[in-house]
């Protein structure tokens, strides 16, 4: 019997609510550590003067891996949340009047690409077949599998299924074997910019993404992104988990092998269990002694992370004509840009953008009359990081705001607050000041991840952004479903 032991959750991001959540229905006594003041991990919220703004995660996608999540539970996402497909899904501006909306409904879209280039819409039938096989593989094969071993994927089945999910190919290489012209090139590229690595880095299995993207399509949660924390708080509650907020943990304490105690802030927590939802980097090397890491400083440096953020919350007392919910600024060259984060970290010379517009969508989020608006930058992880480098930046990207759109905001503005490299380490111990965890490489998939094991501790696990199955709301969900099957195994 496992129900009469305790475990506690370090970290109440995605990961750690989701294993918490699946912990405590086996009947588990479940406590979440939180060092922040409010659960959600990067998917905190901010707000200010009427403004409400999601601090981190912006895009709702895979809606299959929400809706599964909670039906663990017999529940339902509209059980906490009101869905809405945006449509278009966004909008990406190539230039001044020169711009792309991406369509909900796959007839659109398939006009879109034909009028793009000519004959293209028959080659996005097939390159979407191809992405839907890999989206349904990999979310139903692989990446519930925590990965302890290579020998986990001697599956006769499921090699003959990797071939089919392109492993070794490039997604640079993919995607131009079907299409030719630069637009639609960038439409089917960017959302690898997020997955850390340069498309011709990106193994073409995450043509998956496109699949995830362009047919399942881009959704806004009412109220905003912390409406998905909010209901996984909620279930965890009702399912009897404690979540302690301002608690944070200092030490990890072993005993032959065994996690004997954790020195928090607020004090000593004893459990019979630990699932490690924090910075995984942070608890490994800051928070254990040596001989219990998993791994070296040296490991951690030779890892290939995904993009850090400059990030600006920003609130105007004036509506915004004529943009999207979701925008992207590819005005300038996307190759220079992923050079700059992935292969000469530095600082962009022209940077590409995202802006978000949720109160076009969600009158709740900005005071009448005014625009909660989001503008997010990629940047390398590991650079210096002042305020006089994030405001060039914001001037740069008000400049082409201005120039793209013919909106000029700055005047506007009433409410403002950035956020990049050192608050993401102050806020999440984040490693190197990363924003999205590690880049999605064929080096580190799978079993090439940091695992998912403590190797020198017998009842302790990781999970989140820094393991399997990687990066993003929906992986961060997988990730602390398995952590957690896996913990019950240990138990039983």
């Amino acid at each position: 019997m496992v129900s009469n032991k305790h475990i506690i959750v370090i970290g109440a991001g995605f990961a750690g609510l989701s294993a918490a959540c699946v912990l405590a229905k086996e009947g588990l006594k479940v406590t979440v550590l939180e060092k922040n003041d409010q659960p959600g991990g990067r998917a905190r919220v901010w707000e200010q003067d009427g403004f409400k703004f999601d601090m981190g995660p912006s895009w709702y996608w895979m809606p299959d891996v929400f809706e599964n999540f909670f039906a663990l539970f017999g529940k339902k996402t509209a059980d906490y949340y009101k869905l809405e497909r945006l449509d278009p899904g966004y909008r990406i501006y190539f230039g001044k009047a020169d711009t792309m909306d991406v369509p909900a409904g796959m007839p659109e879209l398939e006009a879109l690409f034909e009028e793009t280039e000519p004959g293209s819409s028959l080659k996005l039938r097939e390159f979407l077949k191809q992405a839907e096989y890999k989206y349904k593989v990999g979310m139903g094969e692989y990446v519930f599998r925590p990965s302890h071993s290579i020998t986990e994927f001697i599956d006769l089945n499921l090699i003959k299924k990797s071939f089919s999910l392109q492993l070794l190919g490039s997604m640079s290489k993919h995607v131009r074997k079907y299409f030719k012209n630069p637009k639609l090139i960038k439409l089917l590229e960017f959302p690898v910019l997020f997955l850390g690595a340069t498309p011709q880095k990106t193994p073409a299995m995450y043509s998956m993404m496109n699949y995830a993207d362009l047919t399942l399509g881009t959704w806004y949660p009412h109220g905003g992104m912390n409406q998905i924390v909010k209901a996984m708080v909620s279930l965890a509650q009702e399912l009897g988990v404690e979540i302690k907020l301002n608690t944070e943990v200092t030490r990890i304490n072993i005993e032959n092998k065994t996690v004997s105690s954790i020195d928090t802030n607020q004090g000593v927590y004893h459990a019979d269990f630990v699932i490690a939802g924090a910075d995984y980097e942070h608890i490994d090397q800051h928070l254990l002694d040596k001989q219990h890491q998993n791994y070296t400083a040296r490991y951690w440096d030779s890892r290939s992370m995904s993009p850090s953020s400059l990030l600006f919350y920003i609130g105007t007392n004036k509506k915004i004509a004529g943009i999207k919910h979701h925008n992207l600024f590819f005005d300038e060259d996307f190759e220079l840009h992923a050079k700059e984060i992935y292969t000469t970290p530095t600082w962009p010379t022209n940077p590409l953008f995202y802006v978000c517009c949720a109160s076009k969508t969600d009158s709740t989020v900005a005071p009448p009359g005014g625009e909660n608006l989001f503008f997010l930058m990629p940047v390398a992880p590991g650079l210096h990081d002042d305020e006089s480098i994030r405001e060039k930046y914001l001037d740069l990207m008000l400049d082409r705001f201005k120039q793209i759109t013919g909106q000029d905001i700055r005047d506007s503005i009433v409410v403002k607050r950035s956020y990049a490299l050192n608050d993401f380490k102050a806020d999440y111990h984040s490693f190197k000041g990363n924003a999205y965890g590690l880049a999605n490489t064929l080096s580190q998939t799978a079993f090439f991840k940091p695992a998912m094991r403590a190797k020198h501790i017998k009842n302790m696990l990781y999970t989140g952004q820094l393991t399997v199955p990687g990066p993003g709301v929906p992986p961060a969900i997988i990730s602390g479903q398995v952590v957690a099957m896996e913990a019950i195994k240990s138990l039983t």
